[in-house]
């Protein structure tokens, strides 16, 4: 009798379990809902604001609306900035490859130091030592070798050794690796460049608030168009996130949707895109060049095909391609007071278009992928 009435006031929660949960579905709603009404209100503005091709309208076609420059981008000539060959690319996966890539940050050296150095020599000392041990045991005490059990019950010299050689071994692991901690997470000066990529299902965006406020929508290419390039498939993009070469950059990272990972494996970087949250990094790349990155992230159906490419530039070639995309640079506003900012050129994320790639659907020429 008891434990049937111990089960029917267990379920008597139930429903109020069931009520919590609506609760906490009605946010959820209307923060899925935001993006639709300010794409209809985007799309209801004046014509006297800069539009972009791929914006939230019905009638723009998808292959239109997958493009990611911007209508002043494409009209502005390209003022000295030229992207980057595929003579150019660095940091990308080594078929065969055992190890990890080849390090264009300072950070990456370190880490790459430390695990050639400190961690693997020492998992592999370990590891022999164990071996060694286990064999040794299974040779010596065995019933044929050993018929008399040894009755030993203690060994204090054992028992110290087995309890100061593996505190000493992550003493040893600890130092180098609460010191490259303590470098990845230092805080950017005040001068830095900040560039905030923000996870789109399934895109990345990046924006450069320190220009102007642009953004520029980066769509995985068609594996022909890649190849076309002379870039890999599954990692080649559209367009690039770019930056400056020897520069100190704070990376701001967000998601829009779901929970995404920003990551370039030959940089040592990786930061997760948490939705309502910005996470962020200091990023220095030391050498001129082209770097893949994947979302690092189960974000969904399309996670596999959202790609990230740095592209490393020297500052005059930066500040071209800049004004190329209608962007602005710190010395404009001193060389003309007087003139009134222009507004950045908008540019929708084409997954507000039924049917482009950002929306869910694959590119062009591959089916989409079970989710």
């Amino acid at each position: 009798m008891k434990l049937g009435e111990i089960a029917r006031n267990r379920l008597h929660i139930l429903p109020l379990i069931a009520a919590f949960l609506a609760l906490l579905a009605v946010p959820q709603a209307s923060f899925a809902a935001a993006p639709t009404q300010a794409t209809e209100s985007s799309a209801a503005a004046p014509a006297a604001t800069a539009q972009a091709p791929n914006a939230a309208d019905d009638t723009t076609p998808a292959a239109q609306a997958a493009e990611g420059s911007t209508t002043q981008a494409a009209t502005t000539a390209t003022a000295g900035y030229t992207p980057l060959g595929p003579e150019w690319i660095k940091g990308q996966p080594t078929p065969g490859g055992l190890n990890f890539q080849k390090q264009y940050s300072e950070d990456g050296r370190w880490a790459l130091w430390m695990h050639d150095a400190f961690l693997l020599p020492m998992m592999v000392v370990v590891s022999l030592l164990v071996l060694f041990l286990l064999l040794w045991v299974v040779a010596k005490y065995n019933r044929r070798s050993n018929p008399v059990p040894s009755k030993t019950s203690h060994n204090t010299l054992i028992e110290v050794l087995w309890t100061v050689i593996p505190v000493l071994i992550l003493v040893v692991i600890a130092v180098p690796s609460i010191t490259l901690l303590a470098r990845q997470y230092d805080s950017p000066p005040e001068d830095a460049l900040t560039i905030k990529a923000t996870g789109y299902q399934w895109y990345w965006g990046y924006t450069y608030p320190d220009n102007g406020g642009f953004e520029v929508i980066s769509n995985m290419l068609p594996e022909e168009e890649a190849h076309a390039r002379g870039e890999p498939s599954h990692l080649g993009a559209d367009n690039r996130m770019v930056v400056p070469v020897g520069e100190t950059l704070r990376i701001q990272v967000t998601g829009a949707d779901v929970i995404h990972a920003f990551g370039i494996p030959s940089l040592w970087f990786k930061i997760d895109a948490v939705p309502g949250r910005i996470n962020e990094r200091t990023l220095k790349v030391d050498e001129p060049g082209i770097y893949y990155g994947q979302c690092m992230e189960l974000c969904g159906a399309r996670h596999g095909y959202m790609p990230i490419v740095i592209e490393a530039l020297p500052r005059p070639q930066f500040d071209a391609w800049v004004r190329s995309k209608g962007g602005t640079l710190p010395g404009d506003a001193a060389a003309a007071p007087a003139a009134a900012p222009s507004p950045a050129p908008l540019q929708e994320p084409e997954s507000s278009v039924e049917g482009a790639p950002g929306a869910g659907a694959a590119p062009t020429g591959e089916a989409a992928p079970a989710a």
